[in-house]
C-alpha cells in the first residue's frame, strides 16, 4: 500500500528535478544573453574602466556562471539518476545539493564587489536562485513520508 505514495513521490520529485535542471540551463545562458545588461552593471561599478576592463569583467563573469551551471546539471543528473535507481541516499544526495546550490544562490545575490556594489548583476542573480526553489520541491517530495 506504501508501494504507490512512494511512487508518486518520487515522479513528483523528479519532474522538480528535471525543472530544476532546466532553469540551471536557462540561468547559465542567460550569461551569454545579458552580456549588454552585465557590462552596463560593471560600468555603472567601475566607471573608469575602459571597453577592454569592462570585457574581461564579463567574460570572467560569463565564465564563472558557466562552470556554475556545469557544476548545478552534473548534480542535477547524479541526483535525478540516483533517485531514479531507488538508491537509499538520493534523499541526502539532493538535500545536500540544495544547500550548496542555496549557498551559491545567495552568494550571487549578496557578495559586494570592491566598490561596494553587489558584484553580480541582479537579474543574474536572481536567475540563480530559481533552481533552488524546484530544488526544494523536490527535496520535501523525496523526504515525505507516504500516507
Amino acid at each position: 500500500m506504501n508501494a504507490p505514495a512512494t511512487r508518486h513521490h518520487k515522479r513528483g520529485a523528479l519532474t522538480w528535478m528535471y525543472g530544476g535542471a532546466a532553469l540551471t540551463l536557462i540561468a547559465t545562458l542567460s550569461a551569454f544573453v545579458y552580456r549588454a545588461g552585465l557590462a552596463g552593471h560593471v560600468q555603472a561599478g567601475y566607471p573608469a574602466y575602459g571597453p577592454a576592463e569592462i570585457d574581461a569583467a564579463v567574460t570572467a563573469y560569463t565564465v564563472i556562471l558557466s562552470v556554475i551551471g556545469a557544476m548545478g546539471l552534473l548534480g542535477w543528473l547524479g541526483t535525478v539518476w540516483a533517485t531514479r535507481a531507488g538508491k537509499g541516499w538520493a534523499r541526502w544526495l539532493a538535500s545536500g545539493m540544495l544547500a550548496v546550490a542555496a549557498c551559491v544562490a545567495v552568494s550571487a545575490l549578496t557578495i559586494q564587489d570592491i566598490n561596494g556594489e553587489v558584484g553580480l548583476a541582479p537579474l543574474l542573480g536572481w536567475l540563480q536562485v530559481l533552481p533552488c526553489v524546484a530544488g526544494l520541491a523536490a527535496v520535501v517530495l523525496l523526504w515525505r513520508r507516504p500516507a
